[in-house]
């Protein structure tokens, strides 16, 4: 438990403890004390912790919140919680001021915790997998995929962090419809790049990367190919182009500091029987019907406007009835939850999906989809729209070449997903305060500098008076360092990265503050010891916020 959190429990019992000891004197009337919550107030005059418990209490009392609130203050008892003045204030809200010593604590955790620190065991190794990109293998990946490789990607880390136990996978679609629709497009431009007049099928895919791909087997094979069955030749085609695409994602992701545990094939469900197993088990609950010689699910049962293929009349499975089984397959793997990211187009798809797991006999709640929003790329205040290389949409490697790694996941998860993003490539490349990123990585090299500068080896905690810190910047400082580990929980349970890339650019702005306000490097040399102290507590922080980001911490600019 936190620091932070361990205050809050204390201030709870203490809650509780005035609460019944009112109800025995018979000052107040209730069955059940409410779920009430301790929270840091939005105003620093309100307090460090307030409380709402008078106000949930006053119907079942009888009684004015306010007059509730005066009661539990009366009998709380501020022994051993740092509680130095509690005031009643609004309709009935409670608000506690804490002596600010108990801000002292935090450093000679950082210090012990070092890389560790913010991490805890609140998810007590619960097995979650987050399923993220899953981009067609036909092409390159599109701004859509780097903002769901960002968000995927540090989601991943903080659940980490908060000690869940994390699968990344990416799912790869190598069957189905778009697959043929792949091999015939690779089929057409090989016989074009050979000098044949050869017709482009108007459902193929019309990217030069594909050009360039059947290019480089031709330089391979020569014309070999010609001499083989059509399907042949498009199977060939297929398993070429298919290996180069996977292993251009893959190594576009890893320059995005994305690396997956388990890149799972969709061809594997259709092999091993999956799809069929999970027909049948659908058709056993009435859940599937023949119409019109196709088989549909009955998706309406689940809110859903109208019911879905899941099978063509031809005989072939559709895309969402693969997805059921591959859906199944996480479930049978033993994953207590199952976390999907995609884009805000897939909304219809999500209650069909939560509908088939449950007829499966799982519980459709431990299935989450993050609904990611559309991003937009500025430059010179104008919409990018076009790719100069692809003729088409700028990709995450041309993105990651203009501005960098850093900036680019910066900026994709500071916004929550379910918002629109513009991504201002200028503001990106900007090397200024402006510049999010830029600023927080700016206060990292900053902190570097003051503790190379200093030439002396760090002090310890145990030989410093860390009370010597009593300047507003170093108390709000250190109540910042102090919040960590409560911000990744936070983060974890709601699924909102974008929480931590703010508490990022907070921490960097009150380091700011403080550096501006107080100086380190004094002649004052027990405070001098306090402050390195604090500065490097800062350092630690900082850093592990960055690595969650999956963003460098670099120690000069």
């Amino acid at each position: 438990m936190s620091i932070v959190e361990n205050l809050k429990e204390k201030i709870r019992s203490r809650i509780i403890d005035s609460l019944e000891a009112n109800k025995e004197a018979g000052n107040l009337q209730y069955n059940q004390i409410p779920d009430f919550v301790i929270e840091v107030p939005r105003e620093k005059a309100h307090g460090d912790f307030a409380t709402n418990v008078s106000m949930l209490m006053a119907k079942e009392a009888k009684m004015n919140p306010r007059q509730i609130a005066q009661l539990i203050v009366e009998r709380f008892s501020k022994e051993d919680t740092w509680v130095e003045k509690i005031e009643v204030a609004g309709p009935g809200f409670i608000n506690f001021y804490l002596n600010h010593s108990w801000l002292y604590q935090v450093l000679p955790l950082v210090e012990k915790e070092d890389t560790r620190y913010g991490s805890s065991n609140v998810g007590q190794g619960i097995k979650v997998q987050v399923e993220f990109v899953s981009a067609n293998p036909t092409g390159l990946l599109h701004m859509g995929n780097a903002r769901g490789a960002a968000i995927g990607d540090t989601l991943s880390n903080i659940l980490s962090a908060a000690g869940y136990e994390v699968t990344k996978e990416f799912y790869v679609n190598d069957a189905g419809n778009q697959i043929e629709n792949f091999g015939k497009s690779l089929e057409a431009r090989y016989y074009q790049e050979l000098g044949y007049d050869y017709p482009f099928p108007e459902e193929g895919y019309h990217g030069e990367d594909i050009i360039d791909t059947v290019k480089r087997i031709i330089a391979d094979v020569g014309d070999e190919y010609l001499k083989l069955s059509q399907d042949e030749r498009r199977k060939k085609l297929t398993e070429i182009a298919l290996e180069e695409k996977l292993t251009s994602i893959r190594n576009t992701l890893k320059e995005f500091g994305v690396e997956y545990d388990v890149w799972f094939k969709e061809s594997s469900l259709h092999e091993s029987g999956a799809i069929e197993e999970v027909l049948k088990i659908l058709q056993e609950k009435d859940l599937i019907y023949e119409k019109e010689g196709a088989l549909w699910f009955r998706s309406s049962r689940f809110g859903e406007d109208k019911d879905e293929v899941v099978v063509r009349s031809n005989g072939i499975p559709t895309y969402f009835a693969a997805d059921i089984a591959y859906h199944k397959n996480k479930f049978d793997r033993g994953f207590d939850w199952v976390i999907n990211i995609w884009g805000a187009d897939h909304h219809g798809h999500v209650a069909r999906m939560k509908g088939a797991m449950e007829a499966c006999g799982y519980n459709p709640d431990n299935l989450t989809v993050i609904l990611m929003q559309l991003v937009r790329l500025f430059r010179g205040g104008e919409i990018v729209r076009m790719s100069k290389r692809t003729g088409k949409y700028v990709t995450l490697a041309e993105l990651v070449e203009e501005v960098g790694k850093d900036a680019a996941r910066y900026f994709f998860v500071m916004r929550n997903p379910d918002s629109h993003l513009d991504f201002d490539l200028d503001l990106a490349k900007q090397e200024s305060s402006e510049n999010p990123v830029y600023y927080v990585q700016y206060a990292h090299a900053r902190i570097c500098s003051i503790l190379k500068a200093t030439g002396e080896k760090l002090p310890l905690t145990q030989d410093t008076d860390l009370s010597l810190l009593t300047e507003p910047s170093e108390l709000e400082l250190l109540r910042k360092i102090a919040d960590l580990p409560d911000e990744i929980i936070h983060a974890a349970k709601s699924l909102e990265p974008h929480h931590l890339a703010r508490y990022a650019t907070d921490l960097a702005g009150l380091f700011h503050t403080f550096y501006n306000s107080c100086r380190v490097l004094t002649d004052d040399l027990e405070l001098r010891k306090a402050r390195l102290i604090l500065v490097n507590a800062t350092r630690i922080t900082l850093r592990n916020v960055l690595t969650l980001l999956g963003v460098s911490a670099p120690e000069r600019m």
